[in-house]
């Protein structure tokens, strides 16, 4: 974050000073970072007090400032130097992202951390500062780490690690970045309309990328009709004479050139886009491969991110690139070297035995479920050798969340899809009408017996594969991130070929 002093602070976020003394505040300076988590803030840093499932960071304010912290931003005096912002003060619009909230003192401090974003990100921006925001139903982390990737060359970028895309999150990757910082990078998620347009508020962006219109949080929309809307909000945002980067193989996206008054920027996967990829192929391990057009000029790119859908994504983030002075080529060899960064999307192990492990297991919805089938079913085929080694292939699937009234007919999609797509097993992870529908809805596909199980949990799931994988087997591991099934795919990736045959002699999980 840029310097600020107590008192700057305090004036921008609207609240008073507690434990500190005007004249005091008038002069120390926050030259650390902006945590939420006690045990990371370091010296000079702002620590803000949130109600959390197990504490509430006003009981952790005083180690904070022992820690190093400059100030605490709170809703009530913690006995430490501390901005006060009230909960009468939360009309941003920010209650709801925190579940532990009975008393909007989180609320509070969001609505003052959300003031203090924008007025540093508009500072920035005078200064020079390019804002990249994406959104879309899947494939945001994704994107946003090829795009840091491809703008690397170009000059200094902040990006959020993993996920920080809502009202916590987005801000708080904003104060990370500095008068240095040429590019920052930010994903724009939402769970509720008007989430999209109050983020573009606290940081408005000059390139808005989005990716798809798919049926992630159908249940807190309602209809897709309704996430439309709210993507359309980041195209909305961006004023002129920015850009927005469309995926104009996505009907609902390419509509939303009709609501931007800023400049727009198709991608494609034919020659229909401005920026397009010529034939798609795709290796072994599912990594795609194809040629890049931008106007008469072109390049060849071989990504190193797996799966099919990544070409979308790499095709939004070379706009992004070419938006910002970078050339084909090197937009090229950027790609080519950006394999995947944020865990637990389509991160591919392959252990000494031969077991392939994928564990894309940090989200789910119908549209990311079958491009990780996709995957899985491509690379247990050997890819597109003929000769190829046809391996055995395993899909660890849990809850799909947030899908309303849809969650049953989809959960039994995904498991018919297994079937259509001649996955060797399906393992069913979780109890409850979904996973439920999941299972009979493959067995009802397939007729199949033992081919199809449905297990209660992670360890049971864990200790049937220890069991029964084979060197050589492919094992996909997908779910939302509440299924908790990234345990799961960290021991698989971990286990060598006498662990496993010890787990099998076993007969039982280990925790």
């Amino acid at each position: 974050m840029i310097d600020l002093t107590i008192a700057e602070i305090a004036e921008i976020v609207g609240g008073t000073l507690s434990d500190i003394s005007p004249e005091r505040a008038a002069t120390t300076r926050v030259t650390g970072t902006v945590e939420f988590d006690s045990r990371a803030v370091g010296p000079g840093g702002l620590f803000l007090a949130l109600p959390g499932a197990r504490a509430d960071g006003h009981d952790h304010a005083a180690a904070a400032v022992s820690a190093g912290a400059a100030v605490v931003l709170a809703a009530r005096p913690v006995g430490v130097p501390a901005i006060v912002v009230t909960p009468r003060a939360a009309v941003d619009g920010r209650a709801g992202v925190l579940e532990h909230d009975a008393d909007g003192s989180g609320a509070a401090v969001l609505a003052g951390l959300a003031r203090l974003a924008r007025a540093v990100a508009a500072e920035l921006v005078a200064g020079g500062l390019t804002i990249i925001g994406i959104t879309g139903s899947s494939g945001k982390t994704s994107t946003k780490d090829l795009v840091a990737a491809v703008l690397a060359p170009l000059g200094e970028v902040v990006a959020p690690p993993g996920s920080f895309n809502n009202e916590l999150g987005h801000p708080w990757t904003v104060l990370r970045a500095t008068r240095a910082t040429d590019y920052l990078v930010l994903e724009m998620s939402a769970r509720h309309p008007g989430n999209i347009a109050a983020l573009a508020e606290i940081a408005t962006p000059s390139i808005g990328v989005v990716l798809n219109v798919g049926t992630a949080h159908l249940g807190e929309f309602g209809s897709r009709e309704a996430i439309a809307r709210t993507k359309s909000e980041l195209a909305q945002a961006v004023p002129p004479p920015g850009v927005v980067i469309l995926n104009a193989d996505d009907p609902a996206v390419a509509a939303m050139a009709a609501v931007t008054s800023a400049r727009v920027v198709r991608v494609s996967r034919t020659s229909d886009g401005d920026i397009w990829a010529g034939p798609v192929t795709l290796d072994e391990l599912a990594r795609p491969q194809f040629t890049l057009h931008a106007g008469a000029t072109a390049a060849e790119v071989r990504l190193g991110v797996f799966g099919d859908h990544q070409v979308s994504n790499a095709l939004c983030a070379g706009a992004v690139a070419l938006e910002c002075g970078a050339g084909v080529e090197q937009v090229a060899a950027a790609l080519a070297g950006a394999g995947p960064v944020s865990r637990r999307r389509m991160h591919v192990t392959t252990r000494a035995d031969g077991v392939t492990v994928i564990d894309d297991a940090y989200n789910a919805n119908p549209d990311s479920m079958r491009a990780g089938l996709q995957a899985l079913a491509w690379i247990a085929r050997g890819g597109a050798d003929p000769a190829g080694e046809n391996r055995r292939s395993w899909a660890v699937l849990g809850e799909m969340a947030e899908l309303g009234e849809d969650a049953i007919s989809e959960h039994d999609r995904i498991g018919r899809l297994a079937v259509r797509l001649d996955v060797s097993r399906l393992v069913v992870v979780g109890t409850g009408r979904p996973m439920s529908a999941m299972h009979q809805g493959a067995v009802m596909e397939g007729s199949w017996g033992s081919e199809a199980v449905n297990v209660a949990d992670r360890d049971a799931a864990l200790a049937l594969l220890r069991a029964e994988l084979r060197p050589g087997d492919v094992v996909l591991v997908k779910a939302s991130n509440s299924a908790g099934l990234g345990a799961l795919a960290d021991a698989l990736a971990a286990d060598s070929a006498d662990e496993v045959a010890d787990s099998a002699d076993e007969g039982a999980a280990r925790p």
